[in-house]
Parts: C-alpha cells; structure tokens; sequence
C-alpha cells in the first residue's frame, strides 16, 4: 500500500454519452466494471451548442441507475438562461445534485447565436442565483493554462472568478507534468482560493489520440514521454504498459504531496483505469 491515508481522497470518473447502441452497451459495461472501484461520483461530458445535451441526460440516467452519484456537464454557450433554467429544473427533479459547469466551445459558424451567457463564471453565478445550494458545482482548472488565455495571470484571474461565483470544487484539464499542478494550487490559493482542486487523470493507451487530444486542450506531453511512445510504434501491449507505469507514478505523486482525488477521463473504457487503481494499492 502507498504510504499515504487516502481513505477521505475524492475519486471520480467521467464517461461520454455514446453514439449508438453498441457503444451504449460498452458504456454499461464499462461503468459496471469501474463502480466496482466505488467513485464518489461520475461525471458525463456535454457537446458543444446543444450537440448532446439529450445524450448527455440520458447517460446521467444510466449511470445514476447503476448506483452512482452523477454529474453532467453543463455549457453556457448556445443557450438562453431560460434554457438553462429548464435544463437545470429536470436535472434537479430527477434527484441530481451535482453539476460541472462549463463555458463550452463556440462551434464555427454559431456568431450571434453563441447564447445569454460567454463566461464559465456566469454559468456558476447563474446557477447559484436560481437554485441556491440545491446543486454542488464543479468548474474547469487548466493547470497549464486554457488555449485560449492571453497569459497564466489572465487564466487564474478567470478561475478565481469561476470559485468566487459559487463553484464548490474544480477539476483539472489534464497534465503529466505534476509540478504544473502544485504551482496552478499555489498561486490558486495565494489569490484566496480555499475549495478543492482534483487532477484530472488521462490514462495512456494510443499515441495518435493522446497527441490529438493534446493539441486541441492545451496539454503538455513531455518529450521524453514523446519519444517513448514514437518508439514503441504500433505495439499496443507496450504502450498501455508504459502507460499505466508513467500515469501510476504520477497519481501517486499527486496524493503524496495533497492532492484532494483523482479525476480519470476514462474514454468509456475500463482498463487503463482500473490497472492505474490498482498500481496504486487501491
């Protein structure tokens, strides 16, 4: 066992709504097999302008009959408050009670039709003038730093603002580098920033995918872990291998040095997860 109390650690997972009846059935199965690691909660992502907004409800439902706490992900962009109100409304009638409140991506061609709110902070803000503390919020943190911030100073200024506004807690957009994380929870802190900040984990099983997504959020990928994966090829054995030890050490890592949980962005598969829950003695 790691030599550290993670007894009171807040572990989450987060899924996305699948696109078809076979990835419904992946989804399941692969949520039946991570409940068994007992998350507090799960989150389901939201696609941008409405793109998922019933898939993202509908997998928030089945994940809640599996017998875990779910949170979907709200976007601010391409709705109206009233539209908002709506959606928030059902949400709370169905018994949820967590939200992760999100600025979202502005498609291309939307202009004018970008909705009532453009910020993160005034989703959070919103929510809370509506419902009070009927819904936990959750906002976004990018350890290093949004795409789109002018500069560092500009992004914590923006998170700052996000936690001002209500949020309960934040998770990370995803990083391997660890000491990104601890300067983005000092220089939070030093601003007042006092609600937990969870790493958001990204587990390492495709090369190609991991750039891709990378390039698009901002992420960093170390050059050493760059080359690594360039070497290993098309060997998929290697790199989940090499994956699940670079990810492991770096959870472990995390909740040495305080890291209140673990966030894992699971891409509705259970593997990778689960190798990287055990390689830390959970």
């Amino acid at each position: 066992m790691p030599p550290y109390d993670n007894k009171d650690k807040a572990f989450s997972l987060e899924f996305f709504p699948p696109r078809d009846l076979a990835a419904q059935e992946r989804l399941v199965r692969t949520a039946k097999q991570l409940m068994a690691l007992h998350p507090r909660y799960v989150s389901v992502t939201f696609g941008a302008g409405g793109s998922t907004r019933e898939g993202t409800a509908g997998t928030v439902r089945t994940l809640r009959n599996l017998g875990c706490e779910a949170a979907p992900h709200l976007s601010c962009i391409g709705a109206t408050r009233e539209q908002l109100r709506q959606i928030l409304q059902s949400y709370k009638d169905e018994g949820v009670r967590r939200v992760v409140a999100l600025r979202g991506d502005l498609p291309s061609g939307m202009g004018g039709e970008a909705g009532e709110l453009r910020y993160a902070s005034e989703l959070v803000a919103f929510i809370r003038a509506e419902f009070g503390n009927a819904f936990h919020i959750e906002v976004a943190a990018y350890p290093e730093m949004h795409p789109q911030a002018e500069s560092p100073a500009q992004d914590l200024a923006h998170f700052v603002q996000k936690v001002q506004a209500g949020a309960d807690s934040a998770i990370t957009q995803y990083f391997f580098n660890a000491e990104a994380y601890f300067d983005f929870v000092s220089r939070a802190q030093a601003k007042g920033v006092n609600v937990p900040i969870v790493p958001g984990i990204m587990p390492i099983t495709n090369h190609t995918q991991l750039a891709r997504f990378s390039q698009m959020c901002g992420a960093e990928i170390p050059r050493w872990i760059r080359l690594r994966l360039a070497e290993f090829g098309d060997d998929k054995a290697s790199i989940r291998a090499f994956g699940v030890d670079v990810v492991t050490q770096l959870c472990q890592r995390l909740l040495e040095n305080g890291a209140p949980g673990l966030h894992f962005y699971t891409l509705n598969s259970a593997e990778a997860t689960q190798a990287i829950w055990q390689g830390l003695g959970r």
